[in-house]
């Protein structure tokens, strides 16, 4: 059976210690990304594997990497051609092929980062790919993947197409759709209501799924 994977990324936005400790219980192993080591010690915790350059992370966490003694290190120069979440999702590769990943302390702080990390977890096509933060729940849905949303009735979700030429079904939502398409990064499927148990399908193309943990926020027009 493949194993679950937690990635506890660099965003500044930080996860709050009861949602890390909750997603750590969930998973088989811990990955930290650069700063995201800090969140870990905030919360107690640890992680099996650091992957990063070591030039965000506090002073504290720095003389963890720098000792590799409680976790295993891959250390790597700041001059690099890749971000430092590409890299972890490369080991995760390696060491645990074909894990389901939980990815968190990901979405927040510069927006050009958020996409990239958005980018990086839509090409992660091996297993099912989670964001998790206090406010939301976020799942990439490639072709033929399925997510079944139940318990959340009166909760907003919104599915935004991230790959040209994406279709997409959903039911037990106020608005449901039946193998409608989505332009890219368009706002069809934006603030819908789930209803009931939900299920959302993407036929083909890459989708990105929101669930918020409030309740539905009024929005000035209608998806």
């Amino acid at each position: 059976m493949a194993c679950k994977v937690l990635v506890v990324c660099g965003s500044p936005v930080v996860a709050s210690a009861d949602l890390l400790r909750q997603l750590a219980g969930e998973c088989d192993h811990i990955v930290a990304v650069d700063r995201g080591l800090d969140a870990l010690l905030g919360a107690g915790l640890s992680c099996d594997v650091y992957v990063g350059d070591a030039d965000t992370v506090s002073d504290e966490g720095h003389v963890l990497v720098d000792a590799a003694a409680d976790f295993e290190v891959e250390r790597h120069n700041p001059y690099k051609d890749y971000t430092d979440l590409a890299l972890a999702l490369d080991t995760i590769c390696r060491r645990w092929p074909g894990a389901e990943v939980v990815a968190t302390c990901a979405t927040g702080g510069r927006p050009d980062m958020a996409l990239s990390v958005l980018g990086l977890l839509a090409g992660y096509a091996d297993a099912p790919v989670w964001i998790e933060e206090d406010e939301v729940t976020g799942r990439i849905l490639h072709q033929d993947e399925t997510w079944t949303i139940g318990g959340a009735e009166g909760k907003t979700f919104s599915i935004i197409a991230i790959a040209p030429n994406t279709e997409v079904s959903e039911c037990g939502l106020e608005w449901e759709l039946d193998h409608s398409p989505l332009g890219l990064l368009a706002d069809t499927g934006i603030s819908n209501v789930v209803r009931k148990t939900a299920k959302i399908q993407v036929h083909q193309g890459v989708a990105i799924g929101y669930l918020l943990h409030q309740g539905f926020t009024p929005s000035q027009e209608n998806p």
